[in-house]
């Protein structure tokens, strides 16, 4: 089996057009999307998680 692609966080940042701040704060409100931290310190978030997120947003914004 594959494993999955992990993005790093600049990466994420990018694709959802957020400051590192504002995604931080989003992240202590528990409102950001799964994050993974390696053993150097780095953060990871797997694309499955963050098109689940995506989705979970886009649903809490049409309702």
């Amino acid at each position: 089996m594959a494993r999955p692609k992990m993005l790093k966080l600049p990466e994420v940042l990018e694709e959802i057009d957020m400051s590192r701040a504002a995604f931080y704060r989003m992240r202590a409100r528990g409102k950001a999307p799964k994050i993974s931290k390696l053993p150097n310190g780095h953060l990871r978030v797997s694309r499955a998680d963050l098109d689940e997120w995506w989705a979970a947003c886009e649903q809490s914004a049409a309702a």
